[in-house]
This record gives C-alpha cells, sequence and structure tokens, in this order.
C-alpha cells in the first residue's frame, strides 16, 4: 500500500487534500465575490435613485461572503470519513443526540438513524451555530442600517426632543434583542438544552445583580431622567464641576460635550444623588455690576451717574430685560460705590452682552467726566505743636 493510499483516522493524504483545497477554493472564490460587490455591485446601486440597494449591499455582502466560506467549509469537510468509535445517534422522531451504547438492540432499530462519531456530532454543531450567528449579525446590520436611513431623518425633522433621547435607547436594545435571540437559537440547534441554560441564569441573577449594584443604579438613573426630564439632548447643564452641552442620553450614562469640547460620559447614578443645574432653562441671566466713582463726585454727577446707567439700559432693551435696578449702595474706602442689575435676555449672548454694556458705560462715563475710582489712600500731615 503505497502513502497516498494509507489512511490516516480513517482518510488517505489525498482526502485531506481534496478537503482542505476545498476550503482555500472556497475562500479564494469568498475574496473573488468580496471585490466584485465592492468595485462592481456597489457602482451599479450609485446609479439607482433609491438608497435601500446601496444598504443592502454594504450590510449583505460581509456576512454573504462568511456564509460562502461556511458552506464550502462543510462541503469540505463531508468528503472526509470519521470513524464511528463512540457511537451516537440522532432520534429519528425528535431529533435529540443519543448515545448508542445506552440503547438495547431492539431500541436501536427504532430510535436511532444515520449514526456518526463525536467529531462529526461537533462539527455538525459547530456549523449550524455558527450559520445561525452568521444570520443574526446579517439581521442585525441591516435593521440598524434601515434605521439610520429612514428613522433618523425623521426624528431630527420633529419639534420633539422625546424622540432623540429614545432613539440611541431603541437602537441599542433591538440590537440586543436581536442577537439574544439568534444565540439562543444557535445553542438550541447545536443540540444544548437551552431551558436549562436559562433556568441556571435565572438562579444565578440575583448573585449577578448584587455584583452589578453600580449598574442597576445606572439604570434606574437612566429611567430617572426620561420621567422627569431634568434636562433634554441639545441643553447645557452643570453637575458636579462638569459643564457642558448634553450630546446623548443613555440607559446607563449620558455623554456631556465640555465648553473646552471634551466628551464626558456621566454615569447617570450621578443625576440621582447630585443637583443637576440646567442652565438653559434660566429664563435670563442676572448680572450685578458694582461701579465706583471717586470722592470728587458731588450728589448731582452721582444722580447723572444713575440716570445715565438707566438711558444705558433702555438703549439696549433689545439685549436685556426692561427691568433693571440702578442705587447708590455705598461709601466705600475710596469710592462712592452705585449697583447697577440687569438681566441679559435668554436669546442673547451673555459674553457679547455685557461687553456692549460695558463698553457704553465706559464711553459715557468718561464724555460726562464721571470718573471711576480706583484704590487709593490720602495721607493728611498735621504738625505738632
Amino acid at each position: 500500500m503505497s502513502f497516498w493510499e494509507t489512511e490516516y483516522y480513517g482518510n488517505t493524504i489525498v482526502d485531506y487534500l481534496i478537503c482542505l483545497g476545498i476550503i482555500l477554493g472556497g475562500i479564494i472564490a469568498a475574496k473573488i465575490v468580496y471585490w466584485l460587490s465592492k468595485n462592481v455591485v456597489k457602482k451599479l446601486t450609485k446609479k439607482t435613485k433609491t438608497n435601500l440597494d446601496d444598504i443592502i449591499v454594504d450590510k449583505v455582502e460581509e456576512p454573504v461572503v462568511f456564509g460562502l466560506i461556511l458552506g464550502v467549509s462543510w462541503y469540505g469537510l463531508s468528503w472526509l470519513n470519521f470513524p464511528i468509535t463512540d457511537v451516537v445517534g440522532i432520534h429519528e422522531k425528535t431529533g435529540d443526540v443519543i448515545q448508542w451504547d445506552l440503547l438495547s438492540p431492539a431500541e436501536v432499530k427504532d430510535y436511532v438513524k444515520n449514526a456518526y462519531s463525536w467529531v462529526e456530532a461537533f462539527i455538525r454543531n459547530l456549523f449550524n451555530f455558527l450559520i445561525v450567528i452568521n444570520v443574526t449579525w446579517l439581521v442585525a446590520r441591516l435593521a440598524d442600517a434601515l434605521i439610520e436611513e429612514y428613522v433618523v431623518p425623521i426624528t431630527e425633522k420633529s419639534a420633539s426632543d422625546l424622540d432623540d433621547q429614545l432613539l440611541p435607547i431603541f437602537r441599542k436594545g433591538l440590537r440586543i434583542i436581536i442577537w439574544v435571540m439568534g444565540i439562543i437559537v444557535g445553542l438550541n440547534n447545536a443540540g444544548y438544552d437551552v431551558g436549562a441554560v436559562l433556568a441556571g441564569l435565572g438562579i444565578g441573577g440575583l448573585a449577578f445583580a448584587l455584583a452589578a449594584q453600580d449598574t442597576v443604579k445606572n439604570f434606574f438613573g437612566g429611567i430617572m431622567i426620561f420621567a422627569d426630564k431634568p434636562f433634554a439632548i441639545g441643553e447645557r447643564i452643570q453637575i458636579g464641576g462638569i459643564d457642558g452641552t448634553v450630546k446623548e442620553i443613555g440607559i446607563r450614562s449620558t455623554r456631556v460635550e465640555t465648553l473646552a469640547g471634551r466628551i464626558v460620559t456621566v454615569p447617570n447614578s450621578m443625576f440621582s444623588d447630585d443637583a443637576v443645574e440646567n442652565v438653559d432653562l434660566e429664563p435670563s441671566r442676572k448680572i450685578m455690576l458694582n461701579l465706583g466713582l471717586t470722592y470728587d463726585m458731588n450728589a448731582d454727577q452721582m444722580e447723572e451717574a444713575m440716570q445715565t446707567l438707566r438711558d444705558i439700559a433702555k438703549d439696549h432693551i433689545d439685549l436685556i430685560e426692561e427691568d433693571v435696578s440702578v442705587g447708590f449702595n455705598a461709601f466705600g474706602d475710596f469710592s462712592l460705590g452705585i449697583v447697577f442689575i440687569y438681566f441679559i435676555r435668554k436669546e442673547a449672548d451673555n459674553l457679547d452682552t455685557q461687553t456692549v454694556m460695558n463698553l457704553d458705560i465706559l464711553r459715557r462715563f468718561g464724555d460726562k467726566g464721571l470718573d471711576m475710582a480706583f484704590p487709593t489712600q490720602t495721607v493728611l500731615h498735621q504738625q505738632l505743636k
């Protein structure tokens, strides 16, 4: 018997080479299909008026390539013979995997068909599981792409912010549901008792919950945000030293873009424990300006200074509220104090408004000779007798 005809574990070298050749050929064919999809099919779909075909091709190509590799690999392995040592079989009616040596001779004919070895059983179950996972991958990609193409534009055009907050949670939840269902179906096709696995998870659920207290706390914090609505996406908030704009609200955490442009991920439990300040909900920004005039000013000049501030407020009614407060409130160590309180309108920019007001005050006070005070000391020399 020649080297090529010698059997190793039930197969000759030629059988192994044929199997390997088929698998390599399948991988090469998958590469060709992927290249055609990238360079030919996508160019054709771009010429159509709808984006649906572009989405389908983009999301389907990788799962299809992987499925092609799985199918060719299974065909290649079917060329090999797996010797039956520890014999197992499939129940003729239920399809359950059973071990042959546990049956009596009479039961063998009645219950077992297509006997195969444990190696073949393992390969078959593995491929059944991978096929289901591949289909799950395809469904999850298609669902996410359709949401991005059709649902996201609708939420962006709507006036309500609730759909913008719920959409990320819906997308993640749908993706989790698809994958959980896919894994359960895959395990069931692989011959595992899924009911027993789920029961075991239920028993260990309490211990898992105790170990994941922070995660559970963040989850309920997310529910509190959606129920109480202390803020919405796009609003500026301040909490625990963080000052920024809300970009995304999730079940576990919230993403905030700080004034420096950095993204901070804030656990939702923080919103339950700490006070959150919604800056955008303030009707107007209060500004208290303390001005100090020199002691050279007389009463008439002080009244003129306060009237000037009232006139400035009237001239900038488009930036500030009409209700302003002006008063002579202090005799300071080196100045006569005037307090000027005004409120910046919500639609006006805070920094630009203060700049306009301060420049106008400086200009008008200078034109009228109302001198601003600065820290000075007057030393009196008295001659001793």
